[in-house]
Parts: structure tokens; sequence; C-alpha cells
């Protein structure tokens, strides 16, 4: 990251001011030891870092066949008949949607085993957990038996330890990899040196590559929310992600390749060995530090069922390519790196293609992402789509404040909940924190069983549409929780409020749309001021009608009355008109809402009713308002969330 000569809003240049007169001494020194960074080892010191790295890095094959060995995959076939049943004037593209994250985790490591040339990963986050281990063991048995492997992934919220990254860098001469924006020129961001780049280099350093891919011979492609992360494949027994990729077989896959290639020859993305704690180590140790071999590492026995698994070409052809359709029209729609030389004021070319797309609808909008904040050009164009004489009906499927992974995305969201209803006619359902039925397979999280789950993806379909709830979907009991703090998760920052009961929580983090029910989007894009403005997003759009209400079904079910609350108005009231003329004053101030008395709140179906619409009389005898805040431990949740609202605005163009 260029520390210097960055061009700061004006809101970061109060920032900045406001910090030089305030921090204590002592803390400006921290801050000042941490841009040090910026400087550190020589240019030529990283040359030689990375010589050692190249010369450490073995050359020879497992594998002499022109094939690079690779396993038979239905994955990988589906890609061939693609591009022989395709001519120029007529491509033949099939899709397929995977709801699962274990059938997700499965086929991506079988088509990795079927790469016969090349294997290229996008990734905004990669965890060095069982998923993170897995995908590297697999990388490198690919380079090692004559596959070319690169890896690309955002450096933020990528926690590898410097010292694997140096192994890596010397693992095979197929194998490279790169990180995208490394604060610093670095792998590893301590905290002085994440508050040293927030005041020294905001803009940069909040930007980020986000999109994500994987790439086998540039025929096959995976594409959607999911990162390498054992969150997103159904493998964390206290809290998993609910979310979706697709799979693009055929020409196609050309257009996330270019993506791809834009990246990976971008400036912004460094060598791992030639970043400077990596670059560190190689020098201390003039090459790659002794290290267990990788592949003993990770081998825990859900890793080794479900490598074995993968293999299994029956059960991912059900799983994956049964259901795979032939789609007449099908593009990747993508931001390119230099989205991040400037400041874009409404987004890139994904934004803009998206909302060409959700302005041309006629009938429908279903939008289903995890942050429901609008940037003031989708909130324009949402309030002229409302003033149509026949408006589209806008569905959102988003987080409750009991499920998100991001407490101040959802403290903005709640802040304007009467304009989303009331000016923009939203229809707003919120996912609980323990859906009774959505494709979460519990048995592998071992949630049910800690010591006793084997990590293998249970038996029959949970492909595309709605999952039938079974074994594997079923909730473990749950108990009152006894936390009633503020807890953070994981590497990516994730903030969570305490609930009342504890079990394994779920949070969405499905970003998709379908228009009209006959054009499905699939990809990285929030729809919110971060993917406009910071994050770089791909999407995969297509027209199918069959394909598209497969889609609409799913995130229809994630709306269910045992999936998620219904966001609606309060019961009407005698002061309910003075109640919304307080909501809207508050809602154009950027501080101090504080006004306890909310427009909307959240509603659950009363047992044998049938979901009707709030306009509908029966409403009321078959809908229950159950609080603002469903399910999250009472102490806490008022206070956070009401002084977020209040002091939160300001941050919507990062959130």
């Amino acid at each position: 990251m260029d520390c210097a000569g960055d061009e700061e809003r004006p809101f970061t240049m109060r920032l900045c001011r406001f910090a030089t007169a305030v921090i204590p001494r002592v803390a400006a020194l921290l801050l000042c030891a941490s841009l040090c960074g910026c400087v550190g080892l020589r240019s030529r010191d990283l040359d030689h870092a990375e010589t050692l790295a190249a010369v450490a890095r073995p050359t020879a094959l497992d594998c002499d066949r022109a094939d690079a060995c690779a396993e038979p995959s239905p994955l990988h076939a589906l890609g061939d008949r693609a591009l022989a049943e395709s001519t120029k004037a007529k491509p033949v593209n099939y899709v397929e949607i995977v709801e699962s994250g274990q059938d997700s985790l499965l086929g991506r490591i079988n088509l990795i085993r079927s790469a016969r040339q090349s294997i290229d990963v996008q990734t905004f986050i990669y965890s060095q957990d069982d998923a993170g281990l897995l995908f590297f063991n697999e990388l490198i048995k690919a380079a090692r038996r004559g596959v070319k492997v690169r890896l690309l992934t955002d450096q933020l919220f990528s926690p590898i330890d410097p010292a694997l990254l140096a192994n890596l860098s010397a693992a095979h001469a197929n194998f490279q990899m790169r990180l995208y924006n490394p604060t610093f020129g670095r792998a590893a961001t301590s905290p002085t040196e994440y508050v040293g780049a927030i005041l020294c280099c905001f803009r940069s350093f909040n930007q980020r590559m986000h999109t994500k891919l994987l790439l086998i011979d540039g025929r096959v492609g995976f594409t959607g929310g999911r990162n390498i992360d054992d969150r997103y494949f159904d493998w964390n027994p206290d809290f998993d992600f609910r979310d979706r990729d697709a799979v693009l077989a055929g020409p196609a896959v050309a257009e996330m390749q270019y993506t791809f290639e834009q990246f990976w020859n971008s400036p912004r993305s460094v060598p791992i060995a030639r970043l400077k704690d990596v670059a560190s180590i190689l020098l201390a140790n003039q090459g790659p530090p002794a290290r267990r071999p990788l592949e003993e590492e990770g081998r825990t026995p859900r890793v080794i069922a479900l490598a074995d698994a993968a293999s299994n070409q029956d059960d991912i052809a059900a799983r994956l390519v049964a259901d795979a359709r032939p789609v007449d029209e099908v593009h990747f729609i993508a931001d390119r790196p230099r989205k991040h030389d400037s400041m874009p004021d409404e987004g890139g070319r994904a934004t803009h293609d998206l909302r060409a797309l959700i302005e041309g609808a006629q009938t429908s909008v279903l939008i289903q992402t995890p942050y429901l904040v609008l940037t003031n050009g989708a909130r324009d164009m949402f309030t002229t789509m409302h003033k149509r004489a026949h408006p589209p009906l806008v569905t959102i499927s988003s987080n409750s404040l009991a499920s998100t992974d991001a407490l101040a995305a959802y403290a903005l969201s709640y802040k304007y909940l009467r304009r989303y209803l009331h000016e923009l006619g939203f229809h707003l359902f919120e996912l609980r924190p323990y859906p009774a039925d959505v494709p979460i397979d519990v048995a592998a999280t071992g949630a049910l069983d800690a010591k006793g789950a084997t990590g293998l993806p249970s038996q029959g379909p949970s492909r595309s549409g709605a999952s039938q709830p079974g074994p594997s979907q079923q909730q473990p009991p749950r108990v009152r929780s006894e936390e009633s703090r503020f807890s953070g998760l994981g590497s990516r920052g994730a903030s969570l409020v305490p609930l009342q009961t504890t079990g394994l929580r779920i949070s969405l983090h499905a970003k998709s749309f379908v228009i009209d029910g006959n054009i499905g989007i699939i990809g990285s894009h929030n729809f919110d001021p971060r993917s406009d403005n910071y994050n770089t997003e791909g999407v995969l759009v297509f027209r199918d009608g069959v394909l598209a209400q497969r889609l609409q079904a799913a995130i229809l079910h994630d709306t269910a009355p045992e999936n998620s609350w219904l966001v609606a108005r309060r019961p009407h009231s005698p002061v309910s008109h003075l109640n919304g003329r307080i909501n809207a004053l508050f809602e154009n101030l950027p501080l101090f809402d504080l006004w306890p008395f909310r427009y909307a709140t959240n509603y659950e179906l009363n047992p044998g009713c049938e979901p009707v619409a709030f306009e509908d009389p029966r409403f009321g005898a078959c809908w229950t308002a159950v609080g603002d805040f469903p399910e999250a431990e009472i102490s806490f949740k008022a206070f956070s969330t009401r002084v977020l609202t209040a002091f939160g605005a300001g941050l919507a163009p990062i959130l």
C-alpha cells in the first residue's frame, strides 16, 4: 500500500485533524511505530528474498502424462460438453446453483483434482483453518502433478501465518500466490498497524478485492459469496453462513478468466515472497524455514472424510450436475482493479449494470443481501420505481440483529426501516439466528456431537431450491445463554450480539437477485455502499426462467415464517402518525437518533395461520409482534443498537 500522497475525502481529513489534536502522545508514538512499516526492507532485499524462494522451489513432477494425471469429474465433463456443443454463432453454457456449503466444498475439491492445465483461485478471505489447509494441500498436489496454480487473496482478512507463506512461496515451481493490496506491504496487520492505516491511508486501506472465483482449465468456474473459511462450508460448530454459489461451464467462463487476469497482473497484487514480514523470514533463514510438511497439518477426521468423498463421481454428479441447465444468455459482470484508481461516487461496472437490470424490472425484484444499507443512488432508483403507476413488488431477505455478523451495518438499516417500508414499499424479512430449515448441514458443523461428527455431507439432495428438513438440518437443542457481553468472532472482525439462548447460529451471507422471475443474479455484490464504492465485485447474470425460479424459490424459502421474521409497521394507534413523522425527522439527521418508538417491528406467524400481507384484514389475527430485536439478549441490544443508530449514519459510505 502506498502510504504517501493519498488524496483523502473531507471526512477523513477531519478525522486526521481530530486524531492529531486529541490522541495522547503515547498513542501517537504507537501510531508512528506502525507507520514505520511503510519503509522497512529495501527493494533489493525483497528481490533477494524472492530469489531465495525461487531457488528453493522444486520442479520435479509426480506425473508425466499430458493430462497431468487428472481425476475424472462430472463437473469438468460438463465444461468439456459445453465447449463441444458450442459454436461461435451459438455458444452453449451450463449453470447450476449451489445452496449447500458441503456441496460447494465437495465440488471445488473435485474440480481441483480434475484440472489438466490450470487452476486460478480468487478470494476475499482465506483462513488457515480446516478448509484453508485442505485447499492448500489440494492446490499444491495439483501443482506437483503439472498443473499451473495461481492463488490470489485479499490481504486484510486472510490471517495466514507469514511463516507458512514463506514456505508456500517455495512450495513448487507451478504454484504461485499473491496478496491484493497488502497493508504497509505486509501479510499480517497488527491492531496498531490497522489504526495507523485508517489514519494515514483511509481510502486505499478500505479498497478491498471482494470478488470470488475458482477457475479450472478455463472451462468451469465457481463464483458467489463463499470465502475459503470453515464458516462458509458448514464446518463451524457455533456460527455458520447461509451462502450460495453458482457453477458456470462453457465459453462464458472466459469472462471470469479475463477478470482474474486483470487482478493477477495488477500492481496491487504482490507475490508473497515480496511481503515484508514474509521476506524477513526468508532472509533470516536464507530460504523457507524448517516446518512440518503441510500435508500433515489439518488432517482432522472430517477433512479426511470429505477428501475421500470428493472422489465419489456418482455423488458429485447427483449433487452438482444433475440439475445443471443450458442457458441462452449468461454473463459474468465484474469490476476491474482500476476501480481502485479513483473514488467512484456510485460504484463501478458491477454496480451500474446491476442497477440497470433492477431498473428494468416490470413486476418483481427479489433481493437477498446480508446488509441492507443503500447508497443515495440506490435509494433514488427505488423511489422512482415505487412511484410508477404499477410498481414492481420489491422483496428483501436480510439479517436480523440476532443473526448478523455486522452490528454497525444492521444498526444503520434499522435506522431507515420507515423509509424502506413506507417510502420505498419494500417487503422485508429478517433471518432468525436459529432458522428451522435452511440448507446448512448441521451434522457436518459438529454442533450435534462435537466428538462424533465426521464432517461427511449428509445423503440426499441439497442442491438448489428449498431443502426438506431432515437429520442434517435439525438444529441442536438450545439452552439459556449465560453470556451478556458483546462478542467478536474470528479473523474477519465479525461482531455478534449475545442471544437469549445458545446454539448453532446461522447468519445470512448470500448475495442474490431475481428480476421478474426470469433473470437470476448470484455473486459477491452486497448492494451496499462498500460494494458500490470501495470493494471490487463480480456477479453471474443468467436469463433463464426455470433457473431463475429455482433461485427465487430458495430465497423465498429463507423468508418462510419458520426461518425469518416479517418486518412491518407497528399496529395503528392514536400516535402512529406523529411517531412516523418523528422517525422521518431523525432519519435525516446524521446524529442523535435516540427516538425509542420506531415505525416498524418484527412479527412471527401464529400457529395454524397462513401468511397474509400487512394490508390484509386478517394480519392482526395471524401475526404477533415480537419486538424490534427478537432473540437478542435484553440488557445489551437496546443500548448498543440505539447508540450505533444514533452515531452510525456518518459511517454509511464504508459500511
